[in-house]
């Protein structure tokens, strides 16, 4: 039986060797954190003098093209940032059925794709879904895209109640979303999302956040303007995802997520099969079931797992989760148990079937 709904307030203590668990919890073993740790410090290394060069010059990142949708929402209180990209352009229909939904709750959507070539029925279909449609070079990911278009939203819709940020990097919803909404904004004026991460500290994971509330709004636009872009993957999760909760909380806002790092662990150990998963897939809980119960959450707070890969399975099948990460079912990083066996979390009555769900995969190249 499901769980109801809840926020989760997150936890304001420092990371401490969360940073290096980061590495460590995804990578299994201490010479892939090794290897890890040599690819972010090389990626940073070689990522700083373009960044210099780039600040010198006072290089801004023009889009390509930028056109109205059919319905540009001039007085739209809700606003929508989301980031797409595949490598052959294509606007999938779980993607479509994304920006359909957004706007059928309300919000009007900035559509901002970095692929490098848009077919003309693509750039169309979204021109009907959103209020407006951004092609742009790929460069500083997701808060690289937010950042550069900022100020168009605010030149367009001021400060709006509500800004949500997310990207296509998550599958679905296999679930409804709306009553999700609902629980964020019950929490009152905040920034919230719908998973809390302990890796590099208690953050929110950026796939999907919502401001909800003027102020909060401000603020959130505030950052993602001023924030540095960087040609760092790692610096810009750094700077991005990583340090936006600690500045909101740090300007009074409440930051909560609605799967809260701890919920989920809890629901893994209470549920026998989750408690093989936790099992086979990382290696400091082989023996779990040998450990007492404040050792094994000792060693869950001070080795913490991703939520959306280490955690899936109890997210989708237990607490209704509405996502799956993309990642997660394409690549499986992480080497996780039953991946494989993602279908069968994804109900009959999902709004994104399984069918729709696989065609997305196949957009990407994905088998």
């Amino acid at each position: 039986m499901s769980e109801p709904l809840c926020l989760t307030d997150l936890d304001a203590a420092g990371a401490g060797i969360r940073r290096v668990a980061h590495g460590y919890a995804t990578s299994g073993s201490w010479r892939r954190l090794a290897r890890r740790l040599f690819q972010a410090g090389t990626e940073v290394a070689l990522a700083l003098p373009r960044d210099a060069w780039r600040l010198l010059v006072r290089r801004g990142e023009k889009p390509v093209r930028i056109e109205n949708g059919f319905d540009p929402s001039p007085r739209a209180a809700r606003i929508a940032l989301y980031v797409h990209y595949s490598a052959n352009g294509l606007i999938s229909d779980m993607v479509r059925y994304q920006l359909g939904l957004l706007r059928q709750i309300g919000f009007a959507t900035v559509f901002i794709s970095m692929a490098p070539h848009i077919p003309d029925a693509d750039w169309q279909a979204a021109r009907q879904l959103c209020a407006l449609v951004v092609q742009r070079r790929n460069f500083g990911r997701d808060f690289g895209a937010w950042h550069d278009l900022m100020p168009e939203v605010r030149r367009r819709w001021g400060i709006p109640q509500e800004l949500m940020l997310l990207n296509d990097s998550v599958m679905g919803p296999i679930r409804p979303l709306p009553p999700i909404l609902e629980t964020m904004r019950a929490g009152g004026e905040g920034l919230y999302g719908l998973t809390e991460s302990r890796q590099g500290g208690s953050h929110l994971q950026s796939y999907l956040l919502l401001a909800h509330g003027g102020h909060a709004v401000a603020d959130v636009m505030r950052f993602v303007e001023t924030m540095f872009v960087s040609h760092s993957k790692w610096l810009l999760v750094q700077l991005g995802e990583m340090r936006l909760a600690r500045w909101m909380r740090r300007r009074g806002h409440r930051v909560a997520a609605v799967f809260g790092y701890d919920r989920i662990v809890r629901a893994s150990l209470a549920d026998p099969a989750e408690r093989e998963r936790l099992k086979a897939g990382n290696w400091h809980l082989r023996n779990l079931d040998q450990l007492p119960d404040e050792q094994v959450s000792a060693l869950l707070e001070d080795w913490p797992l991703n939520p959306t890969h280490h955690l899936w399975h109890v997210l989708a099948a237990r607490l209704d989760f509405p996502f799956l990460k993309t990642e997660l079912v394409a690549r499986n990083p992480g080497r996780l148990p039953d991946v494989a066996d993602w279908p069968s979390v994804v109900p009959p009555d999902s709004p994104c079937h399984v069918q729709m769900l696989r065609a997305h995969l196949a957009t990407l190249g994905v088998a």
